[in-house]
């Protein structure tokens, strides 16, 4: 069993107190333990703060450590039981705690997770995560315990009338899971031409790459690049032409762009972006550029074993 969950651990309640902001800091800064002890004193003192124990619960859902989260959404729960968001975050951090642990102790805590969403999305008519939850949960769980893609649709027909891009996107993802390929295409490209974002062309370009589709996946991320200028598309589309042996000379184009556009902004450091033109080159038989760029990525990260690896096979050619 497994299913992914949205993130549900950044709504914070904008507060007075010097406790509540620097908590609020530690988590913008990721100091999560440095959150969790703060709020784990102001709870302690302040026991029916359900402010103070939201945060407690999302320090301790950062850090993965679930018991925690869950035992603090509960209070949450209880203490305010019309409270959605309270709802949603209890349901996040038990289907996280079931990914956890063993598929038999998984199954006893699945039911709590799925009603915990429904609540939420009940309470709710306008809350997107809690839908969006349901409909992995419902195309991942199978169906003798649950599953189905008839209600995993109805909540994404309810996306759709809050959000088009949301509800095209969760259809794209259960016709995708379904493996009716032809279907998620159509609901991608409806995302793309609804939104139009980065993360609904995304959603498009891994269809793509599921599919083994590699000169539509670098097509449809070329137009992402032109529209969002992203640098990280350059890394990606040539990361696409290397690892596919195709249209090499348009991966050789992106990744000195985005050698030449780098910043602290861009996550892939410039090592890969050398390694992978190490590799057009290579599949170019072009030996020289091959050893050149080969040995920037080296310079670069000497202790990775890939590009030492992607070295030797140089040297053969």
């Amino acid at each position: 069993m497994k299913f992914s969950i949205y993130i549900f651990f950044f709504s914070l309640t904008a507060v007075s107190q010097t406790d509540f902001q620097k908590a609020e800091q530690f988590l913008t800064d990721k100091q999560f333990s440095k959150a969790e002890i703060l709020m784990r004193n102001y709870v302690k003192e302040n026991p029916n703060n359900l402010a103070g124990i939201e945060l407690l619960g999302d320090a301790y859902g950062h850090q993965k450590k679930w018991e925690g989260a869950i035992e603090n959404y509960k209070k949450l729960v209880e203490a305010s039981p019309k409270t959605a968001n309270y709802h949603y975050k209890y349901g996040g951090a038990l289907g996280m705690k079931a990914l956890s642990v063993n598929k038999m102790k998984a199954l006893s805590i699945i039911g709590d997770v799925k009603q915990a969403f429904i609540t939420a999305a009940d309470l709710d008519p306008k809350h997107i995560e809690a839908r969006w939850a349901l409909v992995e949960l419902y195309m991942q769980l199978p169906g003798i315990i649950g599953g189905s893609m008839s209600k995993s649709l109805k909540y994404a027909d309810e996306l759709q009338q809050l959000s088009k891009v949301d509800g095209y996107l969760a259809k794209g993802y259960i016709y995708q899971y379904d493996n009716d390929l032809k279907t998620a295409e159509k609901y991608y490209k409806l995302a793309v031409e609804e939104g139009g974002s980065l993360t609904c062309y995304e959603k498009l370009t891994n269809l793509y790459e599921a599919q083994k589709q590699p000169d539509k996946a670098i097509a449809n991320m070329e137009v992402a690049q032109d529209r969002h200028d992203s640098n990280s598309l350059n890394y990606e589309i040539g990361k696409m032409a290397a690892e596919n042996n195709t249209q090499l000379n348009k991966g050789e184009k992106h990744l000195h762009l985005y050698i030449t556009n780098y910043s602290v902004k861009d996550e892939v450091p410039k090592a890969w972006a050398n390694y992978r033109l190490a590799q057009v080159y290579k599949l170019k038989n072009h030996k020289p550029d091959a050893l050149k760029y080969i040995e920037l990525a080296i310079a670069e990260l000497p202790k990775n074993q890939l590009f030492q690896s992607e070295k030797t096979v140089i040297l053969k050619l």
